[in-house]
């Protein structure tokens, strides 16, 4: 991604029940007041920095078991 732009990662999880998912970086935080996840579970990175540059794993949860997928961001 180029530093200033907008990244959206997306994670498609379905189930019945609907799971609960979650993103987060791995080694580190999330960028501070510049993301959002939509209802979707599309996570938004806004303004990105190269600071925002790794690993994101989005990880859904249910009843029946937990998922993971992992996208890697480069800046």
């Amino acid at each position: 991604a180029v530093a200033g732009s907008t990244v959206e990662l997306g994670c498609a999880a379905q189930g019945d029940p609907a799971p609960r998912v979650q993103w987060h970086k791995e080694r580190g935080d999330l960028p501070w007041g510049r993301h959002e996840v939509d209802q979707e579970h599309t996570l938004h990175l806004y303004a990105v920095t190269p600071t925002d540059a790794g690993t994101y794993v989005c990880t859904a949860q249910s009843q029946l078991g937990t998922a993971a997928a992992t996208a890697r961001l480069r800046v």
